[in-house]
């Protein structure tokens, strides 16, 4: 995790899809906090803390993260509002923040362990607030960084409703994206699948910047999808993107539903 984290503060200012993942974000951000005077917003799994960046720009942030490391490279980008935490124990009061937000956090959680995240999540949220989160799509697109990043599962666009529904969040807007690089993202994660998803070492070169030509050309891309998606919903991709809302009256949760049920470590 540690070799993740500091290959993904090398590539996230440049890389085209740190790039293209921010211009998809924001405009939730934005929905989520419109009407809000000094919103208060929570990342879950903070990690290098590049988003608890972007977060600053729309309210208060705060981030937590389960590793030493990723709090340690978040303070070089001067966040101060930080906790060392699980994401199902979250180490705040009930209905403390007006957005929650959890990116590629999920698929490196089991079962078991993304539904109480879900609920602390819920927790944490005030009546009406939102949650954003990012997860991986799609299983024909495992590939190298799925090792390198501990993914366990990618999600379909009604697996991931079902299980926010299911959490009792309603879900406001729910899409695929990086549409764009679907071919080429098939392409090379067929390859590497046909080469061996034989370990980390070497798959840290997803997160290289490709030289800069093509780096220019992938994040011109994205560029134009995060504009088509302010209008249309993207019908398959590599991410699913979602903006869901904690209702002002709440339902009643199940009582599995709670960090105590699940022992084991989780980021």
């Amino acid at each position: 995790m540690d070799r993740l984290l500091e290959a993904t503060r090398r590539a996230e200012q440049h890389h085209f899809w740190f790039r293209g993942f921010r211009s998809f974000v924001r405009p939730l951000i934005a929905q989520a906090v419109a009407g809000i005077p000094h919103p208060r917003l929570l990342d879950c799994g903070c990690g290098t803390g590049a988003n608890l960046v972007m977060l600053e720009r729309f309210g208060r942030a705060y981030g937590f993260d389960i590793t030493w490391r990723g709090l340690q490279l978040a303070r070089e980008y001067r966040c101060e509002r930080l906790a060392h935490a699980s994401i199902t124990r979250i180490p705040f009061t009930s209905g403390s923040f007006d957005v929650v937000t959890a990116f590629d956090v999920l698929y490196a959680l089991t079962e078991a362990a993304e539904g109480v995240a879900l609920a602390e999540m819920f927790r944490v949220l005030k009546p009406g607030g939102g949650l954003i989160v990012n997860v991986a799509a799609l299983k024909a697109l495992r590939g190298s960084h799925s090792v390198f990043g501990a993914e366990l599962r990618r999600s379909t666009r009604t697996q991931l409703r079902e299980r926010l529904t299911g959490t009792g969040f309603e879900v406001v807007r729910l899409t695929y994206t990086n549409f764009t690089l679907l071919p080429i993202m098939l392409g090379v994660r067929t390859a590497q699948r046909v080469r061996g998803l034989t370990g980390a070492t070497r798959d840290a070169a997803d997160l290289s910047v490709p030289v800069a030509p093509l780096n220019a050309v992938l994040s011109g891309l994205l560029g134009v999808e995060s504009w088509a998606l302010q209008y249309v919903d993207m019908p398959i991709g590599s991410s699913l993107l979602c903006l869901a809302r904690k209702p002002v009256t709440q339902p009643r949760l199940p009582a599995t539903r709670t960090a105590s049920s699940v022992r084991e470590t989780t980021t």
